[in-house]
C-alpha cells in the first residue's frame, strides 16, 4: 500500500500542466483567419518539448509566452519573452501568433497595461490595445526585384502559366513574393492549387523558406482592399498559411511604393480568409492591426 501511495505521489508531483489556448488570428468570427496556439509559461522549457508541443498542436504555429522579471506574473508583466514554433521549426517571426499572444494576455490574463512588448529573434515587438484590435509595431522587410527568370521552376509550381508582372526577394526573411498581371482577375488567385510538395522540389537553394502569391486589390469596391495575398511555406512545415503577419512585413514595403500610400488594407485570400490593416511609417517599421477571436481553452498535461 506504500509502495502505491508514493508511486501516485510521484505521478502527482511530475505532472507538469500547462494552460494552451487556441485564438483565431485577423478575424472577428471564429473559424477564420489564422489559428495559434499560445502557451503562458511561468517558466522556460526545453527548445525540444516546445517542438514536441507545437508537433502535437499541429498548427502554423504555436507561441511560448514567459517571464523576463520573475517577480512579473502575467497580469502586471509589460515585458515578456516570446517565441514561436511551427511543427517543424522554430521562426524568426510570426504575426499572427504575436496577435494572438497579445490578445491571450490583455483579454485572459487581464493585463493592465497599454502597451506590451514581446522580446523576440527579430527584436522588441511592441503590441498596443485598440478598441476591439490590437497594433503590432513590425519591422519592415523591404524586398528587392529579381529577374523571374533566376526563380523560373517555383513560379511554374506555384502560377503555372499565368502572366507574372513582379517577383521580388526579401533576402532577410527569404521570402519570394511573385506578383500576377493586373489582368488577372482576384478568382484566379484564390482558385490557384498549389502542391507543396512540388514547391518545395522546385526550390533548394535554400534562398526561399516561404513564397507569396499577391495581386492589386479593388480599392474602389467595399471593403475596398489595396492588394490581396496567399503564402506558402512547405520549406517550414507549413503547407498554406491561412494570414500571415510577418508576410506583409514585405507586401507593406512593396505595396506602399507601387500605389503611393502608406496606409493600406489587405486581405489574405486562403480558404480561411483575414483582413490586416497596414501603416508603413516613416521610421523603417510597419504596424500592422487585426482582431482575434478564441475559440479553445485548455491544459496541456505531461
Amino acid at each position: 500500500m506504500e509502495l502505491l501511495n508514493y508511486k501516485y505521489l510521484k505521478t502527482v508531483l511530475d505532472t507538469m500542466e500547462i494552460p494552451v489556448f487556441t485564438l483565431d488570428a485577423f478575424t472577428n468570427l471564429p473559424f477564420k483567419g489564422n489559428p495559434a496556439a499560445i502557451c503562458p509559461l511561468m517558466h522556460e522549457l526545453s527548445d525540444d518539448l516546445y517542438q514536441k508541443i507545437a508537433v502535437e498542436m499541429n498548427l502554423s504555429e504555436t507561441a511560448f509566452i514567459t517571464r523576463i522579471n520573475p517577480s512579473d506574473d502575467f497580469t502586471t508583466g509589460s515585458r515578456f519573452r516570446l517565441r514561436w514554433f511551427t511543427p517543424t521549426t522554430e521562426v524568426n517571426l510570426c504575426g499572427h501568433a504575436t496577435l494572438a499572444s497579445a490578445a491571450v494576455l490583455f483579454q485572459h490574463k487581464k493585463n493592465v497595461n497599454p502597451v506590451l512588448v514581446f522580446e523576440t529573434k527579430s527584436g522588441d515587438l511592441a503590441v498596443t490595445k485598440q478598441g476591439d484590435g490590437y497594433i503590432m509595431d513590425f519591422p519592415l522587410n523591404p524586398p528587392t526585384q529579381k529577374d523571374p527568370n533566376e526563380f523560373r521552376d517555383i513560379i511554374k509550381a506555384a502560377v503555372g502559366n499565368h502572366p507574372v508582372q513582379d517577383v521580388h526577394l526579401s533576402s532577410n526573411t527569404k521570402k519570394l513574393m511573385v506578383r500576377l498581371a493586373d489582368s488577372c482577375d482576384r478568382s484566379v488567385l484564390t482558385s490557384l492549387k498549389v502542391d507543396p510538395v512540388a514547391l518545395q522540389s522546385s526550390e533548394r537553394s535554400g534562398r526561399v523558406k516561404g513564397l507569396i502569391l499577391t495581386m492589386k486589390g479593388s480599392p474602389d469596391c467595399q471593403p475596398g482592399y489595396d492588394f490581396y495575398s496567399r503564402y506558402f511555406a512547405p520549406w517550414n512545415g507549413i503547407p498554406e498559411d491561412p494570414v500571415t503577419g510577418s508576410a506583409h512585413t514585405v507586401l507593406g514595403s512593396y505595396w506602399s511604393k507601387k500605389l503611393g500610400k502608406k496606409k493600406m488594407l489587405a486581405y489574405q485570400c486562403s480558404s480561411r480568409g483575414g483582413e490586416l490593416e497596414l501603416e508603413v511609417k516613416d521610421d523603417g517599421r510597419i504596424n500592422i492591426t487585426g482582431q482575434t477571436v478564441t475559440v479553445l481553452q485548455g491544459t496541456i498535461t505531461l
